[in-house]
């Protein structure tokens, strides 16, 4: 059994949020290069380099690289084999949030009432996804979600009989509806399957996945492809300037559902995909 201090569960939580809200990956600012170098839309290309440009200056300046700085989501890995102490684990969590945020200047973008709309002035409280896994360490991965993309995330039960093609008209729909509200160049994450609950959650696991990482499965990756190559030809674009880079990925994860249903949820990602992750 591993002891692990709920101050250091604070400090790196704090240390991933002030990271993931300056600093990109890299995975996602080589896509930036990659598709402004194919973007044949003037428009399209500019606001690429602009983004390329805006990384640049938020690294060198240890910046927010966009000032939606977001609802802070937490995944957490705990190994079975790990005993916290010190205090509370999920207070240790809301702790390092909190003092990120402040350390860091980033955004209050969090009301504490959905309904009084009065901001907790503190970034919190964060969402929590805890998962319980063999080993003794704990891995974090925070994603600061923008509201313009994540305004646009949905989610809808098909029936069975409609298929592949239904998830593809669905998945469409949504990108179109959103059109360049939601900020893109977008990473669009898709679940397929399990419950209300369930295919939301898969879909937003799925913008973890590096850009270029498709599903092991091939037939999904088929329709990571398909969806893909069918988004980037509504012209949306950029920012939505028009061209054809609309989205930079998507990817797509499924799970077992009940045999008269298809759910299927899209979780839209803003071209700020921001994701960190640390093992302690």
């Amino acid at each position: 059994m591993r002891e692990i201090h709920v101050n250091e569960i604070t400090d790196t939580v704090a240390r991933l949020c002030i990271d993931a809200c300056h600093l990109l990956p890299d995975d996602l600012v080589r896509s930036f290069h990659q598709a402004a170098e194919r973007e044949v839309s003037p428009l399209g290309k500019s606001v690429l380099l602009k983004l390329i440009d805006n990384d640049r200056i938020a690294r060198e300046n240890q910046v927010s690289y966009c000032h939606d700085t977001g609802l802070t989501i937490v995944y957490a890995d705990v190994g079975q084999d790990v005993h916290i102490v010190g205090g509370d684990y999920g207070q240790a969590v809301q702790a390092g949030v909190r003092k990120g945020y402040a350390e860091g200047f980033m955004r209050k973008s969090v009301v504490s009432d959905p309904l009084l709309r009065v901001n907790s002035n503190d970034n919190t409280p964060a969402v929590v996804h805890t998962e319980i896994v063999p080993g003794a360490d704990i891995r974090f991965t925070v994603v600061p979600k923008g509201g313009g993309s994540e305004n646009w995330s949905t989610m809808k039960f098909l029936l069975p009989g409609e298929g592949v093609a239904g998830v593809k008209q669905f998945v469409l729909a949504a990108i179109e509806a959103a059109g360049g509200a939601a900020c893109p160049p977008l990473t669009v994450g898709v679940g397929i399957g399990g419950s209300f609950d369930k295919v939301t959650a898969i879909a937003k696991q799925a913008i973890l996945r590096d850009i270029g990482q498709h599903h092991p499965e091939p037939h999904i990756a088929q329709l990571e492809t398909e969806l893909l190559e069918a988004i980037n030809k509504t012209g949306i674009g950029p920012q939505g300037y028009g061209g054809m880079t609309t989205a930079l990925w998507v990817a797509v994860e499924t799970y077992a559902c009940h045999i008269t249903a298809l759910p299927v949820a899209v979780n839209i990602q803003c071209h700020a995909g921001r994701r960190q992750t640390a093992v302690i």
